[in-house]
C-alpha cells in the first residue's frame, strides 16, 4: 500500500520518469528555510558557492532536517522501498538576471552509481516558473539507451563540466515542470531534463535531493558517502554521513570537506579539465 503517492502518480513516474507537483511545505516553513539560507549567505558576504552547493546537509541542520521530511521520504518509499539513502544533497540557484542554466542531460552519465532506481527530488524554495527558469523533461527518456554526451565547459551553464547530450532535442517534446515555493518534483536518475536562465525578478532557488536504495554501489573511486535516511543499510556500499546537531557542525564540517573532494573526482572522472569548483 503506498504512503504518499497514488497509483496514478507512480504509473506516470515508471512511464514517464517524472512526477509534479506535490506540496510539501507550508508558505511559513518556507519563508523560514529561506531565510536561514539568506542569513548565512549576508553573513560570509556571498550567496553560496562552490563545495558549499553539494552535499549542503552535512553543513547546514536545516537542509538536513529538509532531507529526512516525512512527506519527501513518503513519496521516494513509495518509488524504491523502505531502506533509502540519501547520496546528495544540492542547491541551484539562478539569480535575478542571471544567465544561468542547465543543458540537457542524464545524471546517470557522471554518477557513477550500478542502477538507475535513484530519485531526484527538486524542492522550490522560492517559485520555479517559466520565467524563472524552471526543469524541463523529456518524457520517456529514461526508458532508452542513455544519450551521449559532449563536455562544453560554457561558464553560464550550472553543470559541472557543462555536459550536454549530443543529439538534437526536439523541444516540442519537453514538459516544464513549474513549481510554488513549497513544492516538489521527482525524477529518474536517466531522464534528460535542462533548465533556462532566470528573467525574474527574484532569486530562483532550488535544492535538490538525490535519493537510493540501499543496494546501490558506487562503481567510480574507492569511497563515497550517502546519509542514511530511512530504514537500514544491511549493504554497507557507502560511508554514512554524520548527521549534524547544528549548522556548521565541525564533525560534519570535517566530513563534508572529504565527501565533497570525492565526489569531485567521481564528477570529473576521465574528464579533459577540472573546473576549480563545483
Amino acid at each position: 500500500m503506498p504512503k504518499l503517492l497514488d497509483a496514478a502518480a507512480i504509473k506516470q513516474y515508471r512511464e514517464d520518469g517524472y512526477y509534479f507537483p506535490l506540496s510539501v511545505l507550508s508558505d511559513e516553513e518556507v519563508a523560514w528555510n529561506r531565510t536561514q539560507l539568506e542569513e548565512f549567505e549576508a553573513g560570509q558576504g556571498h550567496p553560496l558557492q562552490g563545495p558549499q552547493r553539494s552535499k549542503s546537509h552535512l553543513l547546514f541542520k536545516w537542509v538536513g532536517d529538509l532531507m529526512r521530511h516525512a512527506k519527501i521520504l513518503d513519496a521516494v518509499e513509495d518509488l524504491i522501498g523502505p531502506d533509502i539513502l540519501c547520496w546528495n544533497t544540492l542547491f541551484w540557484i539562478k539569480e535575478s538576471g542571471s544567465e544561468s542554466f542547465v543543458s540537457w542531460h542524464q545524471d546517470l552519465n557522471y554518477w557513477g552509481l550500478d542502477n538507475s532506481e535513484l530519485v531526484t527530488v527538486w524542492l522550490a524554495l522560492s517559485p520555479a516558473s517559466l520565467e524563472s527558469g524552471c526543469m524541463r523533461v523529456l518524457p520517456r527518456s529514461h526508458l532508452e539507451e542513455l544519450m551521449p554526451h559532449q563536455d562544453r565547459y560554457d561558464d553560464a551553464n550550472m553543470l559541472t563540466r557543462g555536459q550536454e547530450v549530443a543529439v538534437d532535442v526536439d523541444e516540442t517534446k519537453a514538459v516544464a515542470m513549474p513549481l510554488k515555493a513549497g513544492e516538489v518534483s521527482l525524477h529518474n536518475v536517466r531522464v534528460a531534463h535542462a533548465s533556462g536562465p532566470n528573467l525574474s525578478a527574484d532569486r530562483r532557488i532550488g535544492l535538490s535531493l538525490h535519493y537510493i536504495p540501499t543496494k546501490t554501489k558506487q562503481k567510480v573511486g574507492g569511497w563515497d558517502s550517502a546519509a542514511l535516511v530511512r530504514g537500514e543499510d544491511r549493504f554497507g556500499h557507502f560511508n554514512i554521513a554524520p548527521q549534524p546537531v547544528r549548522d556548521m557542525d565541525p564533525d560534519s564540517v570535517a566530513f563534508h570537506a572529504r565527501a565533497t573532494d570525492e565526489l569531485r573526482e567521481i564528477l570529473f572522472a576521465d574528464a579533459e579539465k577540472v573546473r576549480p569548483t563545483l
